[in-house]
C-alpha cells in the first residue's frame, strides 16, 4: 500500500497536523481484554475530537503481541471508530520486532484498513544503521510509516541526523513520531528531514510528552550552506494525550493559532510546563517511567473510562508515590482535565 492510496481527507489530515492519542489497553481483573471499556475509550477519542488514533502502540502495551491481542485490538478500534463517526479518521497502527514480525504487522493492520504504521526500532539495538534502514524499507514496501523516535529510557535506540535524511528518504514515510526526550536529539531529526528535502512531504509529529506545547506552537529554523529554512510540527501523537484529550485538543488548536505569529501569548507559553508537570505524574518520571501506562490507566479510572489499573505484566502498576503525585496534579491543575465532559457523555460511550 502506497500513500497515494491513502484517501485523500484522511492524507490531509495527517499532512497538515491532528491529534493522534496513543489508545490505551482496557482489561478486566483477570487481565483479559475489557471490550465494553476498550469501546468507550475510543468513542471518548473521537467525541472529544481527535483526527484519529494510534493503536498497538507502547501506551497499548507490546505484550499484546504475546497473547495474541494483536488482531483482536486493532479490529475492536477500527470497528468501533467506523460505527461511531463518518468523519475521516488517522488510524495508525502500531508496529513492532524484527523484520519478519513487523512485516506480519504491517499487513495485518493494512488489511483490516489502518491508513498508516508507527514503526518501533526498539527490536533493532544491535543493528547498524544500514540494516535499520534496510529493516525500515521493508516494512515501508507494505503500508505507509510514520517513523518513531523513542526514548532511550523506555527501549529506543539512539539515531544520527544521517539515519533520519535516509529514512525521510524512503518514498513511504508519510510522518515522523519525535519522542527522545531529548532537544538535541529532537533537532537531529528535524535537520536530517530537512536534509532529504523531505519537509513537505513527512509531516512531523511530536512525541515529546515533556515539552508538548512548544513542540507544537514554535519555529524551527534549519541553516544549511548559509540558507535558513523554518519547520514547525504539525500534530502530536503521545501518550500524554490518551487522558484528559478534552483539553488537550484545545491546547493543540491554541497552539496552531499562534504558529507564523510575530508574538506567541506569555501565557500560552507558561502553559507548556503546567502540562508538562501534569505529565510528570502521569508518566512517573521520578521513578523513570515505570508507572507511565499505569498513570494514564489511573486517569481513566478515575473518570469511569477503565475498571481498573491492571497490565498485562503484573508487575506494572503505580510506582511508590505517584498516586500522591497524580493527586497533587488534580488538585493544582484541575483546570487542565475534562472530567466534566467525560462524565456528561460516560453513559452513551459505555452503552
Amino acid at each position: 500500500m502506497h500513500h497515494s492510496q491513502i484517501n485523500s481527507d484522511v492524507r490531509k489530515l495527517i499532512a497538515d497536523g491532528t491529534v493522534l492519542p496513543a489508545h490505551p489497553l482496557a482489561l478486566t481483573a483477570e487481565r483479559q481484554l475489557d471490550k465494553k471499556h476498550q469501546r468507550a475509550l475510543t468513542r471518548y477519542y473521537i467525541d472529544a475530537g481527535s483526527g484519529g488514533l494510534a493503536v498497538g502502540v507502547h501506551t497499548t502495551q507490546f505484550a499484546i503481541r504475546d497473547v495474541g491481542l494483536y488482531r483482536p485490538v486493532l479490529e475492536l478500534a477500527a470497528e468501533t471508530a467506523a460505527n461511531w463517526t463518518r468523519r475521516p479518521l488517522a488510524m495508525v497502527a502500531g508496529l513492532a520486532g524484527p523484520t519478519s514480525q513487523a512485516t506480519v504487522e504491517a499487513r495485518t493492520a493494512r488489511d483490516i484498513g489502518y491508513h498508516a504504521g508507527l514503526l518501533s526500532l526498539a527490536a533493532m539495538k544491535s543493528a547498524s544503521e544500514d540494516e535499520i534502514i534496510a529493516h525500515c524499507t521493508a516494512i515501508a514496501a507494505e503500508i505507509p510509516l510514520v517513523g518513531f523516535y523513542l526514548q532511550p529510557a523506555v527501549g529506543g535506540v539512539i539515531l544520527s541526523s544521517r539515519f533520519w535524511q535516509r529514512f525521510a528518504a524512503i518514498d513511504n514515510v508519510i510522518a515522523i513520531k519525535i519522542a527522545p526526550f531529548n532537544r538535541y536529539r529532537t533537532l537531529d531529526v528535524l535537520r536530517g528531514v530537512a536534509a532529504a528535502g523531505a519537509l513537505d512531504r513527512v509531516a512531523l509529529y511530536t512525541g515529546n510528552d515533556d515539552h508538548i506545547l512548544l513542540d507544537l506552537m514554535l519555529p524551527f529554523d534549519l541553516r544549511d550552506n548559509g540558507i535558513t529554512t523554518r519547520t514547525y510540527f504539525k500534530g502530536g501523537l503521545l501518550g500524554h494525550w490518551s487522558v484528559w484529550t478534552a483539553s488537550a485538543i484545545k491546547q493543540f488548536e491554541r497552539c496552531k493559532a499562534a504558529r507564523h505569529k510575530e508574538a506567541v501569548p506569555a501565557d500560552l507559553l507558561a502553559l507548556d510546563a503546567r502540562v508538562t508537570d501534569c505529565n510528570s505524574a502521569f508518566f512517573d518520571v521520578a521513578n523513570n517511567f515505570h508507572g507511565c501506562i499505569a498513570g494514564c490507566h489511573e486517569v481513566l479510572r478515575r473518570q469511569g473510562l477503565m475498571q481498573g489499573l491492571w497490565c498485562l505484566d503484573p508487575n506494572e502498576g503505580l510506582s511508590p508515590g505517584q498516586k500522591e503525585e497524580i493527586d497533587r496534579v488534580y488538585r493544582e491543575h484541575a483546570d487542565l482535565g475534562d472530567d466534566a465532559f467525560v462524565a456528561s457523555n460516560l453513559g452513551k460511550w459505555l452503552a
